[in-house]
Protein backbone atom coordinates (compact mmCIF):
# COMPACT_ATOMS: atom_id res chain seq x y z
CA UNK A 1 0.00 0.00 0.00
CA UNK A 2 1.54 3.60 -0.91
CA UNK A 3 2.18 5.99 1.65
CA UNK A 4 -0.59 7.96 0.06
CA UNK A 5 -3.52 5.94 0.58
CA UNK A 6 -2.46 4.91 3.95
CA UNK A 7 -2.83 8.98 4.26
CA UNK A 8 -6.17 8.73 2.51
CA UNK A 9 -7.57 5.87 4.20
CA UNK A 10 -6.27 6.15 7.69
CA UNK A 11 -9.24 7.21 10.61
CA UNK A 12 -9.00 4.18 12.97
CA UNK A 13 -7.79 1.14 13.92
CA UNK A 14 -7.48 -1.26 12.27
CA UNK A 15 -6.74 0.59 9.26
CA UNK A 16 -8.42 -2.45 7.10
CA UNK A 17 -11.51 -2.87 9.11
CA UNK A 18 -12.14 0.09 11.14
CA UNK A 19 -14.01 -0.59 14.24
CA UNK A 20 -16.29 2.35 13.50
CA UNK A 21 -17.28 4.46 10.69
CA UNK A 22 -16.48 8.11 9.54
CA UNK A 23 -19.27 10.20 11.43
CA UNK A 24 -21.35 12.12 11.88
CA UNK A 25 -22.94 10.21 14.71
CA UNK A 26 -26.95 10.20 14.71
CA UNK A 27 -28.79 8.64 17.18
CA UNK A 28 -32.98 7.69 17.27
CA UNK A 29 -35.23 7.24 20.38
CA UNK A 30 -31.97 7.54 22.44
CA UNK A 31 -33.44 6.77 26.20
CA UNK A 32 -32.23 8.27 29.42
CA UNK A 33 -33.01 7.85 32.86
CA UNK A 34 -30.40 10.81 34.87
CA UNK A 35 -30.56 9.91 38.93
CA UNK A 36 -29.65 13.54 39.96
CA UNK A 37 -27.83 13.00 43.69
CA UNK A 38 -26.39 14.93 46.45
CA UNK A 39 -22.40 13.84 47.10
CA UNK A 40 -18.80 14.73 48.87
CA UNK A 41 -17.73 18.00 47.36
CA UNK A 42 -14.08 17.59 48.62
CA UNK A 43 -14.10 14.26 46.83
CA UNK A 44 -15.40 15.64 43.37
CA UNK A 45 -12.70 18.11 43.85
CA UNK A 46 -10.03 16.11 43.95
CA UNK A 47 -11.42 14.06 40.75
CA UNK A 48 -12.24 16.74 38.37
CA UNK A 49 -9.05 18.20 36.62
CA UNK A 50 -8.55 21.68 36.37
CA UNK A 51 -9.43 24.28 34.62
CA UNK A 52 -13.08 22.76 35.14
CA UNK A 53 -14.61 24.01 38.28
CA UNK A 54 -17.09 22.28 40.29
CA UNK A 55 -20.17 24.71 41.69
CA UNK A 56 -21.96 22.32 43.71
CA UNK A 57 -21.39 18.43 45.35
CA UNK A 58 -23.86 17.01 42.31
CA UNK A 59 -23.48 13.95 40.81
CA UNK A 60 -26.01 12.79 37.45
CA UNK A 61 -26.05 8.98 37.33
CA UNK A 62 -26.63 8.03 33.99
CA UNK A 63 -28.39 5.19 32.47
CA UNK A 64 -28.80 5.28 28.11
CA UNK A 65 -30.25 3.20 25.76
CA UNK A 66 -29.05 3.72 22.28
CA UNK A 67 -31.29 0.95 20.16
CA UNK A 68 -30.50 2.61 17.04
CA UNK A 69 -27.71 4.67 16.16
CA UNK A 70 -25.03 4.88 12.73
CA UNK A 71 -21.95 3.04 12.92
CA UNK A 72 -22.35 1.79 16.54
CA UNK A 73 -25.89 0.07 16.45
CA UNK A 74 -27.42 -1.34 19.74
CA UNK A 75 -25.99 -0.64 23.02
CA UNK A 76 -26.46 0.56 26.51
CA UNK A 77 -24.41 2.63 28.27
CA UNK A 78 -24.36 3.90 32.14
CA UNK A 79 -21.64 6.44 33.86
CA UNK A 80 -21.03 9.58 35.96
CA UNK A 81 -21.19 13.09 35.04
CA UNK A 82 -20.25 15.68 37.15
CA UNK A 83 -21.93 19.31 36.80
CA UNK A 84 -18.64 21.78 36.37
CA UNK A 85 -18.10 24.90 35.02
CA UNK A 86 -15.50 26.25 32.42
CA UNK A 87 -14.42 29.82 31.98
CA UNK A 88 -18.18 30.70 33.15
CA UNK A 89 -20.08 27.85 30.77
CA UNK A 90 -21.80 25.42 32.71
CA UNK A 91 -21.64 22.13 31.51
CA UNK A 92 -21.20 18.43 32.19
CA UNK A 93 -17.42 16.45 32.80
CA UNK A 94 -18.16 12.89 31.65
CA UNK A 95 -16.46 10.77 35.24
CA UNK A 96 -16.59 7.42 34.28
CA UNK A 97 -18.31 5.40 31.69
CA UNK A 98 -19.68 1.85 30.88
CA UNK A 99 -21.38 -0.05 28.08
CA UNK A 100 -21.82 -3.47 26.23
CA UNK A 101 -20.73 -3.06 22.42
CA UNK A 102 -17.00 -2.30 21.24
CA UNK A 103 -17.37 -0.06 18.47
CA UNK A 104 -18.64 3.01 20.84
CA UNK A 105 -16.10 1.91 23.23
CA UNK A 106 -13.47 2.46 20.64
CA UNK A 107 -14.83 5.25 18.44
CA UNK A 108 -15.57 7.11 22.08
CA UNK A 109 -11.98 6.82 23.55
CA UNK A 110 -10.24 7.53 20.29
CA UNK A 111 -11.71 10.15 19.18
CA UNK A 112 -13.46 12.39 21.63
CA UNK A 113 -12.12 10.48 24.95
CA UNK A 114 -14.82 9.23 26.39
CA UNK A 115 -13.87 7.08 29.60
CA UNK A 116 -15.38 3.71 28.74
CA UNK A 117 -14.96 0.91 29.36
CA UNK A 118 -16.43 -2.43 29.02
CA UNK A 119 -19.62 -3.52 31.05
CA UNK A 120 -22.96 -4.29 31.20
CA UNK A 121 -25.83 -1.65 31.57
CA UNK A 122 -29.66 -2.33 31.05
CA UNK A 123 -32.22 0.04 31.27
CA UNK A 124 -36.04 -1.29 31.04
CA UNK A 125 -39.78 -1.13 32.27
CA UNK A 126 -40.70 -3.21 35.14
CA UNK A 127 -44.68 -2.81 35.68
CA UNK A 128 -45.17 1.23 36.48
CA UNK A 129 -40.97 1.68 37.49
CA UNK A 130 -37.99 2.04 35.09
CA UNK A 131 -34.93 0.39 36.39
CA UNK A 132 -31.09 0.68 35.55
CA UNK A 133 -28.81 -2.07 36.29
CA UNK A 134 -24.75 -1.66 35.81
CA UNK A 135 -22.78 -4.92 36.40
CA UNK A 136 -19.26 -5.41 35.88
CA UNK A 137 -18.90 -8.50 34.94
CA UNK A 138 -20.64 -10.89 37.30
CA UNK A 139 -20.42 -8.12 40.43
CA UNK A 140 -23.81 -5.44 40.62
CA UNK A 141 -22.27 -2.24 40.96
CA UNK A 142 -25.20 0.36 40.47
CA UNK A 143 -28.68 0.39 40.74
CA UNK A 144 -31.38 2.95 39.84
CA UNK A 145 -34.89 3.28 40.10
CA UNK A 146 -37.50 5.61 39.20
CA UNK A 147 -41.62 5.78 38.90
CA UNK A 148 -42.71 5.89 35.16
CA UNK A 149 -43.49 9.06 33.35
CA UNK A 150 -45.53 10.19 36.96
CA UNK A 151 -45.43 13.87 35.56
CA UNK A 152 -44.26 15.89 32.55
CA UNK A 153 -40.77 17.42 32.88
CA UNK A 154 -40.45 21.02 31.95
CA UNK A 155 -39.38 20.29 28.12
CA UNK A 156 -37.65 23.69 27.51
CA UNK A 157 -35.55 23.28 30.45
CA UNK A 158 -34.85 19.12 29.88
CA UNK A 159 -33.43 20.32 25.76
CA UNK A 160 -31.25 23.73 27.36
CA UNK A 161 -29.57 20.99 29.48
CA UNK A 162 -28.86 18.53 26.19
CA UNK A 163 -27.70 21.63 24.63
CA UNK A 164 -25.14 22.44 27.07
CA UNK A 165 -21.42 21.41 26.64
CA UNK A 166 -19.94 18.69 27.48
CA UNK A 167 -16.41 18.34 28.68
CA UNK A 168 -13.92 15.27 28.47
CA UNK A 169 -10.07 14.21 29.38
CA UNK A 170 -8.73 13.17 26.72
CA UNK A 171 -5.69 11.01 26.88
CA UNK A 172 -3.41 8.84 24.25
CA UNK A 173 -0.14 7.40 24.86
CA UNK A 174 3.12 7.88 23.09
CA UNK A 175 4.35 4.47 22.29
CA UNK A 176 6.68 5.17 24.93
CA UNK A 177 4.01 5.39 27.72
CA UNK A 178 4.35 8.99 28.54
CA UNK A 179 1.32 11.24 27.57
CA UNK A 180 1.00 11.94 23.70
CA UNK A 181 -2.41 13.76 23.72
CA UNK A 182 -3.35 14.99 27.25
CA UNK A 183 -6.36 17.74 26.79
CA UNK A 184 -9.87 19.06 27.67
CA UNK A 185 -12.29 17.91 24.72
CA UNK A 186 -15.44 19.72 24.68
CA UNK A 187 -18.38 18.42 22.36
CA UNK A 188 -22.05 19.45 21.66
CA UNK A 189 -25.24 17.41 20.86
CA UNK A 190 -27.03 18.86 17.70
CA UNK A 191 -29.86 18.43 16.43
CA UNK A 192 -31.96 17.78 19.28
CA UNK A 193 -35.62 16.08 18.55
CA UNK A 194 -36.98 16.13 21.89
CA UNK A 195 -39.83 13.43 22.11
CA UNK A 196 -40.89 13.53 25.75
CA UNK A 197 -39.53 14.10 29.14
CA UNK A 198 -40.98 12.86 32.55
CA UNK A 199 -39.55 12.79 36.35
CA UNK A 200 -40.66 10.82 39.23
CA UNK A 201 -39.73 9.58 42.59
CA UNK A 202 -35.99 8.07 42.22
CA UNK A 203 -33.10 5.90 44.43
CA UNK A 204 -29.92 4.65 43.73
CA UNK A 205 -27.43 1.94 45.00
CA UNK A 206 -23.92 1.81 44.55
CA UNK A 207 -21.72 -0.96 45.76
CA UNK A 208 -17.51 -0.61 46.14
CA UNK A 209 -15.94 -2.08 43.44
CA UNK A 210 -12.01 -1.68 42.44
CA UNK A 211 -11.48 -1.87 38.98
CA UNK A 212 -15.23 0.26 39.03
CA UNK A 213 -14.92 2.67 42.17
CA UNK A 214 -18.33 4.75 41.63
CA UNK A 215 -19.14 4.74 45.35
CA UNK A 216 -15.86 6.78 45.41
CA UNK A 217 -18.84 9.46 44.52
CA UNK A 218 -21.57 8.32 48.01
CA UNK A 219 -24.93 8.60 47.22
CA UNK A 220 -25.86 11.31 50.05
CA UNK A 221 -29.50 12.24 48.74
CA UNK A 222 -31.00 11.82 45.57
CA UNK A 223 -32.12 15.41 44.17
CA UNK A 224 -34.41 14.23 41.15
CA UNK A 225 -34.91 11.53 38.46
CA UNK A 226 -35.62 12.54 34.88
CA UNK A 227 -36.75 10.28 32.02
CA UNK A 228 -35.70 11.08 28.65
CA UNK A 229 -36.46 10.32 25.32
CA UNK A 230 -34.89 12.15 22.00
CA UNK A 231 -33.26 12.11 18.49
CA UNK A 232 -29.88 13.93 18.32
CA UNK A 233 -26.54 13.62 16.85
CA UNK A 234 -23.12 13.77 18.41
CA UNK A 235 -21.15 16.21 17.29
CA UNK A 236 -17.54 15.69 16.94
CA UNK A 237 -15.54 17.36 19.55
CA UNK A 238 -12.76 20.57 19.86
CA UNK A 239 -9.51 21.10 22.24
CA UNK A 240 -10.71 23.46 25.12
CA UNK A 241 -7.70 22.95 27.00
CA UNK A 242 -4.07 20.97 26.02
CA UNK A 243 -2.36 20.21 28.91
CA UNK A 244 1.21 20.23 27.03
CA UNK A 245 1.12 22.81 24.97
Amino acid sequence: MKESDVRRRAFAMPLTSPAYPVGPYRFVNREYMIITYRTDLGKLRELVPEPLEVDEPLVKFEFIRMPDSTGFGDYTESGQVIPVSFKGRKGGYSHCMFLNDHPPIAGGRELWGFPKKLAEPTLRAEIDTLVGTLDYGRERIATGTMGYKHKEADLAAVKTSLLAPNFLLKIIPHVDGTPRICEIVEYYLTDVDLKGAWTGPGSLTLTSHALAPLAELPVLEVVSATHILADLTLGLGKVAHDYLA
